[in-house]
């Protein structure tokens, strides 16, 4: 065995212990299995494999397409898809591939409110999707918390965007694709359901599903799918493209044809091989039975946590949650996101400050933290365990100044989570 890198390996070595150390709440994190770990290092690293599988413009590909298309066949499987690309290396890349192919610079999109909880990707001003194309949003309600679905047709209806975008990074309801499409289908808009979030609720019908209604999905695969991090592109079934493109022979494309030339060579060069053999295996492991119980079981933890929170006087926007995550206004405790954030870290408990719908402060500082159930539920733990979960953020906010406090709590729950091994239920 050759030599470790001392600097960069004892860096991974503390960050393995404060992973395994503390308490794990960031909606967008989980923890994956030994073998999607090993998939994701192996040799397959090596292989550079630009194109398609049976269509590379490098040599030796054999095995790697072999290992895509089980990627392809296992999601599309996984989602009862006609289509599925799993090159993306990201979420937003993803994202990026789908406007390219739908849309020309200067058309405009209709997204979720990044302050009401949705995604840069989405829209934002600072965001690639914000400076290439024109841009409207939609919101929640403030008496609610819910979308606005009236309000976001009436959007719709005036704005006449070429795409809408439903899907959100920090919105913990359900949504409700069907309404979304009757709208796109009385403008010729094309519809698109980012669902990076509650994608591993959805595959397991614990959620509605976008398929249904949605012209096209994306999503990354990091989040409740339990994988490596990275993304793919769904379509329920493919479709002749609304602008009427023609290729050399007079023939119409179809829209599996411009995502697969937006993806490659549109956004991005060759795939990340030994990242698609990572999220085969964890494809193949949420075909499996146990990914059900385990989907069932983060919705239940982050409904009970929900609850509990509300109960000592934290105010969850929309009063509660359906999917993995939600979101705290934390202005009835009077302490900023901001300060929220370093208290519970602190304490060893890790989460993202998040501004709230309505926000007053600076999306530096925040109203609000957002939490999900996806990481610690995979470490084994149960409603009963959400009461626990539920007073040691209480109690890391209550005692936000007092450093031994802190480090007291820290240890109470570095001991804790000894009794939920990361990789016990995988």
């Amino acid at each position: 065995m050759q030599n470790l890198d001392k600097d960069v390996f004892k860096l991974i070595e503390q960050e393995e212990k404060r992973q395994i150390n503390g308490i794990e709440l960031i909606a967008s994190e989980n923890y994956v299995s030994q073998n999607v770990l090993s998939a994701a290092g192996s040799i397959l690293t090596n292989k550079y494999a630009e194109g398609y599988p049976s269509k590379r413009y490098y040599g030796g590909c054999e095995i790697v397409d072999q290992i895509e298309e089980l990627a392809i066949k296992r999601l599309k499987i996984l989602f009862n898809a006609e289509y599925a690309n799993v090159q993306p290396h990201s979420g937003s890349q993803a994202n990026s591939a789908v406007y390219l192919a739908c849309l020309n610079p200067g058309d405009k999109i209709l997204g979720f409110d990044l302050s009401h909880g949705g995604h840069l990707t989405h829209g934002s001003p600072v965001n690639f999707s914000g400076k290439l194309y024109k841009t409207c949003f939609y919101g929640v309600s403030q008496e609610t918390g819910l979308i606005d679905y009236d309000s976001m047709r009436a959007t719709a209806l005036k704005e006449k965007p070429n795409m809408i975008i439903c899907g959100a990074s920090a919105y913990s309801r359900d949504w409700d694709y069907k309404f979304f499409r009757n709208v796109a289908n009385e403008i010729g808009a094309i519809l698109l359901a980012d669902i990076s979030h509650p994608s591993g609720l959805i595959a397991k019908g614990l959620l509605n599903d976008p398929l249904d209604f949605c012209h096209i999905i994306t999503s990354t695969t990091h989040k409740t799918l339990r994988g490596p991090r990275g993304g793919v592109i769904l379509m329920g079934k493919d479709f002749e493209n609304p602008w009427g493109y023609t290729t050399k022979k007079g023939q119409k494309k179809m829209m599996s044809t411009l995502l697969n030339s937006a993806v490659f060579p549109g956004s991005q060069g060759g795939p990340l091989e030994h990242i698609i053999a990572a999220k085969a295996v964890a494809f193949g492991e949420a075909l499996e039975d146990t990914f059900f119980q385990y989907i069932l079981q983060v919705q239940k933890n982050a409904i009970h946590l929900a609850s509990g929170l509300i109960d000592l006087g934290y105010h969850i926007i929309s009063n509660g949650t359906d999917n993995h995550c939600l979101l705290i206004d934390l202005r009835s405790k009077n302490i900023t996101g901001k300060d929220a954030e370093f208290a519970l870290g602190e304490a060893d408990i890790t989460v993202n400050k998040n501004m709230v719908p309505f926000d007053d402060k600076s999306p530096f500082i925040t109203s609000g933290i957002r939490i999900g159930t996806a990481a610690i539920t995979t470490r084994g733990m149960v409603e009963e365990d959400m009461d626990l979960v539920v007073n040691f953020i209480d109690q890391a906010l209550f005692n936000y100044k007092n450093k031994k406090s802190s480090k007291s709590l820290s240890k109470e729950i570095s001991k804790t989570m000894q009794n939920f091994p990361i990789f016990k239920s995988l």
